[in-house]
């Protein structure tokens, strides 16, 4: 899936359909001096649903259609016929999506199984015909209730990835090309800065034919949480991630202050964050020699598990694999 093709974010409007008019239709036939009425009810309004499907990984297909409405119902007809329900619209969306109000931005509720369904408007219901309005001092009713109206309004709609490993780092860290060496993804990769501009993913092949997904965001830099660099765009990411890799270049000044930095941009953006399981990975450990990454184990952080990898010289890979499936289960 190419960066342009990836689209977490879209902005739609919505309406169901307006409820059919009843029936105000009175009984002729022949020999039948007075039939009475015998108006149907008018059919409901198609409703908005929105449904999970597990074969998304982007709102891709949402990004050329921002109108959706369903149809009107049918009105009711005589002898008591009730008019057809109008056809619902269904808005297929990838697992882990999120429906907010455009006006209030809050959220009205989370998409996580698939083919799950939520109506997001529900269409107007259908007038009553003019037969529910006999009586005994009213045979013959000539009025009839007409069809509710639909609802209306905007949305946004929000995608958070579902991966197992979330990658964390700065730019330039090495994520993209971890996510190449032991996945089938293909990232961009290039010698500056936010190569990556939107997530992507990558299956990774484990022992006895198991698997976790692997979700290569672009990297932090200090002050994302306020939406430096590429914050806003990416954090939200993070969160549906079962357990998060840390990944800090092994030619970096202070592998602790790195760190650090990282967890305070997480624990500002959500503090929650702070409570999945963390695995760091020095990267680039190809530049260090025996004597180096000895010195280097000295330096790292406290309470949280450690490993040395080079992506490019396929080194300490099936380790970082073992650890994460461990974490995983």
């Amino acid at each position: 899936m190419t960066e342009g093709n990836f689209v977490d974010y879209i902005k739609i409007y919505a309406s169901s359909g307006k409820g059919g008019r009843g029936s105000a239709h009175l009984h002729r036939e022949k020999f039948v001096a007075k039939g009475g009425p015998d108006g149907g009810d008018g059919g409901r309004g198609g409703h908005v649903i929105i449904k999970g499907d597990k074969n998304l990984w982007t709102l891709f297909h949402l990004k050329f259609k921002r109108h959706f409405k369903a149809e009107h119902g049918g009105d009711g007809g005589s002898s008591r016929s009730t008019g057809s329900d109008g056809a619902d619209v269904v808005i297929p969306v990838p697992l882990g999506t999120i429906i907010r109000d455009a006006d209030t931005d809050k959220i009205l509720f989370e998409v996580t199984d698939d083919e799950e369904e939520i109506v997001l408007l529900e269409g107007g219901k259908g007038g009553k015909g003019n037969w529910h309005f006999k009586s005994s001092t009213n045979q013959t009713p000539r009025y009839a209730q007409p069809g509710i109206d639909g609802q209306e309004a905007w949305y946004r709609i929000e995608l958070k990835i579902l991966a197992d490993v979330g990658l964390v780092g700065f730019p330039n860290a090495g994520k993209s090309t971890l996510l190449s060496v032991i996945t089938a993804a293909k990232p961009k990769i290039a010698d500056y800065a936010f190569t990556t501009l939107k997530p992507n993913l990558g299956i990774v092949e484990y022992r006895n034919h198991q698997s976790f997904v692997v979700a290569d965001i672009p990297g932090i830099i200090e002050g994302a949480s306020e939406g430096k660099g590429l914050g806003h765009y990416f954090l939200r990411h993070i969160e549906r991630n079962s357990a998060l890799l840390f990944m800090i270049p092994a030619d970096t000044m202070d592998v602790k202050k790195d760190y650090e930095i990282l967890l305070n941009e997480l624990r500002k953006h959500n503090p929650e964050l702070l409570d999945k399981k963390r695995l760091l990975a020095i990267t680039k450990c190809d530049l260090l020699d025996d004597e180096l990454q000895e010195e280097m184990k000295n330096e790292v952080p406290e309470g949280v598990d450690v490993v040395f990898i080079s992506s490019v010289a396929h080194v300490g890979l099936m380790e970082l694999k073992d650890q994460l499936w461990k974490m995983l289960n």
